[in-house]
């Protein structure tokens, strides 16, 4: 009996299943009527789409013709399940990956455990794939280690390990929330059973745009909907997934709120809505007429995060402005003018929806309101 060995490839951009075996007439014949078969002359060997279809389609033509060694594909297959969702398109990189760190099989149970159990706590999508993707960076390492049975000092190690190789406090803590999600709400291990030492977060500040640079900003915008969409993310603070979410019914003229939903954290808030922006917004919902978002885009869904992004790059490049930062600068921009103009850093707390009083703090260190009272003591030189 004729030894085929299947092998998953990465091949012209695409997912196959190699066939290799010696030259043989009768198995070539089988593997030409086999849907999409081709012959890759850089591999010498026949390959098919790296498919449950395609490898089922095979073995079933194949029985009593030749011996299969098919554990390579199937772990593959099981590796991709367990790391990729099958309703999400994957990445060349990702094929790759995969290829160059097959999970144990034990590994790649945990890590769909894990995604599981993030999707039962009811965990928002961006959580979901940022602490997947530690996990899997974390157990990809670990070969045919049982994660399961790891120590406290292998952990250490890891983190160590992300350290020397140039990862960002950012990254590492997202190493850690993942590790402690595993660890305590997955195998529900008692939390003072693993040490998860953090680094040390540097203290960052963002740059934040005058009252002046915001007007310039929003005059040098000619389209309608553009300039709607830059001033109601500055009238509300909002985040760019709140701003692109935003529904015609959200806007409330009799009570003149915002009611931005299902926010980070899943909570609702309510925001101030602006006499002058609501005027606006009236002008360009008579032009624009949108149906359902506030701002949608030509396909009647609402307009991507990219195009606000870009909305707001082309305007400052337009105005001269060099200072960064993207939509979010927006954000930190209102907030530290509400300081500045006197209001009540717990009220802006509640406008931004902060859950702690401590991230709203850090606007006190970017407020100009009192430092401005302060005079250097170059100017007190007798020039």
């Amino acid at each position: 009996m004729i030894r085929v060995k299947l092998e998953p490839i990465f091949h012209r951009g695409f997912e196959r299943i190699a066939i290799l075996s010696e030259y043989n007439i009768k198995l070539n014949e089988i593997i030409k009527t086999l849907k999409q078969s081709k012959f890759s002359l850089t591999n010498r060997c026949w390959h098919i789409p790296c498919t449950e279809e395609s490898y089922q389609e095979l073995e079933l033509k194949l029985k009593n013709v030749a011996e299969l060694d098919a554990e390579g594909v199937r772990k593959y297959f099981f590796n991709r399940k367990a790391v990729v969702s099958d309703d999400r398109k994957v990445s060349k990189q990702t094929h790759v990956t995969i290829r160059e760190h097959l999970l144990s099989e034990v590994n790649a149970k945990e890590l769909q455990t894990m995604r599981d159990t993030l999707i039962l706590k009811g965990y928002s999508l961006n959580t979901q794939k940022v602490y997947c993707n530690e996990f899997y960076r974390f157990i990809r390492m670990l070969q045919d280690k049982d994660i399961r049975e790891l120590d406290n000092a292998y952990i250490k190690s890891y983190l160590l390990y992300l350290n020397k190789e140039g990862s960002s406090e950012h990254h590492i803590h997202s190493a850690v929330n993942a590790l402690k999600f595993y660890f305590e709400k997955v195998l529900k291990r008692e939390k003072d059973k693993y040490e998860f030492p953090r680094p040390r977060k540097p203290l960052s500040l963002p740059d934040i745009l005058a009252p002046e640079e915001v007007m310039e900003i929003i005059q040098s915008i000619e389209n309608l909907k553009h300039r709607a969409m830059i001033m109601t993310s500055y009238s509300a603070g909002l985040r760019v997934s709140e701003l692109v979410s935003l529904k015609i019914n959200d806007i409330d003229s009799k009570r003149m709120t915002i009611h931005i939903r299902n926010a980070k954290g899943k909570k609702d808030r309510m925001v101030t809505l602006s006499q002058v922006l609501l005027e606006n917004l009236r002008t360009y919902y008579k032009f624009y007429k949108p149906k359902e978002y506030l701002f949608e885009g030509s396909s009647g869904v609402s307009i991507s995060v990219r195009t606000a992004q870009a909305v707001l790059k082309q305007a400052k490049e337009k105005v001269g402005i060099k200072k960064g930062g993207s939509i979010h600068s927006l954000r930190h921009s209102y907030a530290t003018h509400l300081l500045e103009s006197g209001t009540d850093i717990r009220y802006i707390q509640e406008l931004l929806g902060h859950n702690n009083i401590k991230t709203t703090m850090r606007y006190t260190h970017v407020s100009v309101k009192d430092i401005n009272k302060i005079q250097s003591p170059l100017d007190n030189l007798p020039w």
